[in-house]
Order: structure tokens, then C-alpha cells, then sequence
């Protein structure tokens, strides 16, 4: 699209141009996106209520540091013997989450596995790309089928690379084909989407459902309306 400018010569209007663009494919983040996450239930499935809680509130410990440790790649061996040497109180509460692990798969989340099939059924290319320990990783499939709409998943435990780190996305990008900046990344985390965002792709911060279909309609993808 061209605009006249004020002094007469044709100016080319790129942005509108790139709007006008239908991206090629979406790539999903997996968990608190598509798939209710919840460490709580799998360390209270061991624990009980009130570990569960201490543990995860801890002040002298991140879980979320610790998780990212093995989504980055890291074994459980060694994250146990780093929690033992380092927080030996809190030994009995993780290895209760890595035992428990499928009740942290809660479910879906509402409404999001409705615009991945209504993508599918569309012919839309649809990718994951997760955050997730090799060793857990083997629950998710046999736990959700839906995964099975997916192209292809990138598992960041099995590749040693996790978001945000730049390495991950260009894995996920060369594995579905298309060129970064036709790719929708969909991620909760802003961190993540910042990441996507810098290395090319075009990041979507997830709240809701409803949320995420005006975008990806915003965007020219072939999902309904969300509700009103």
C-alpha cells in the first residue's frame, strides 16, 4: 500500500503491508497455555496441602529456578544432588513433585485446545515449542491427544536449550520450515514472547482464550469470534 506524502512523491507503507500478511503457522508454548500446569498438586500428592504450600512459598528456595534448571537440559540426578548439598530440608519435597509428576498435569485450559482444532481442521501449520524436563516429558502425549494436531513439538529438555534463550527458537523455527516472521509464538510468559519477539518471530503474550482468538483474528487466522 502507497501514501502520497505532503510533497507530492508515493511513499511505500510497510507496516500496513506486514499487517495485511496472514502468518504461515503458530507455535504453542505447552504449559499454562494449553495444558494446566499445576507443581502444587503433584508435591501435595506426596506431601500433603501444607508442604506443598511451604515448599513452593519458600524463601530460601525458587522451584521455578530449580524447574528451569532441568528444562534447560539438566538431569534430575543432578539438580537432587545440588538440592542436597545446598537445601537437604527440601530433598523429600521435590523428588515428591518428580514422583507425582502427572498430577501436575491438571487438564487443559479452557478454551484454548478449541482454537488449536479449529487451526487443524483450517490446514493451519501448528508447532509446539515447551519448556519441559526430558524425563517428564514422555506424560504429556499420553495424557493429551490433542498433541497429536501438532506438526511437531520441540521439547527444551531434550534439546538442552530453554526459553528465552535464542537457541531454542531457531531450533523451532528450522524444524517447522517457515521463515520466523511467518510464525505466530504464543507463550504466557513475557520473557518468552520478548524473546520470540527479538529473534523474529511475532509474539502473542497469553491471558485468556477469548484474548487469544481476537489476535490470531486480528492476524487473518481462521478462528471464530470469541464470545461476547
Amino acid at each position: 500500500m502507497c501514501a502520497r506524502s505532503a510533497r507530492g512523491p508515493l511513499i511505500q507503507d510497510t507496516r500496513l503491508e506486514r499487517v495485511s500478511l496472514r502468518p504461515s503457522g503458530v507455535i504453542w508454548d505447552l504449559g499454562n497455555v494449553l495444558i494446566d500446569w499445576q507443581p502444587h498438586a503433584a508435591v501435595a500428592a506426596g506431601m500433603g496441602e501444607d508442604e506443598a504450600r511451604r515448599f513452593l512459598g519458600a524463601d530460601d528456595f525458587d522451584f521455578m529456578a530449580f524447574n528451569q534448571v532441568l528444562d534447560g537440559g539438566g538431569t534430575w540426578e543432578e539438580g537432587e544432588a545440588e538440592l542436597r548439598r545446598t537445601h537437604p530440608h527440601w530433598v523429600e519435597h521435590a523428588t515428591a513433585y518428580r514422583a507425582n509428576f502427572p498430577a501436575a498435569l491438571v487438564g487443559e485450559i479452557p478454551g484454548t485446545v478449541d482454537i488449536v482444532r479449529e487451526l487443524h481442521d483450517a490446514g493451519v501449520p501448528m508447532f509446539g515449542l515447551t519448556n519441559w524436563p526430558d524425563e517428564f516429558w514422555p506424560h504429556a502425549p499420553r495424557r493429551f491427544e490433542f498433541l497429536g494436531l501438532l506438526d511437531d513439538i520441540v521439547v527444551s529438555g531434550t534439546e538442552g536449550f530453554a526459553k528465552p534463550d535464542p537457541a531454542i527458537f531457531e531450533i523451532a523455527v528450522a524444524r517447522a520450515g517457515l521463515p520466523a516472521a511467518d510464525l505466530v509464538f504464543v507463550d504466557d510468559k513475557q520473557a518468552n514472547v520478548a524473546g520470540a519477539i527479538e529473534f523474529g518471530l511475532d509474539g502473542v503474550l497469553f491471558t485468556t482464550a477469548d484474548d487469544l482468538r481476537a489476535q490470531l483474528r486480528d492476524r487473518g487466522l481462521p478462528v471464530s469470534p470469541p464470545d461476547l
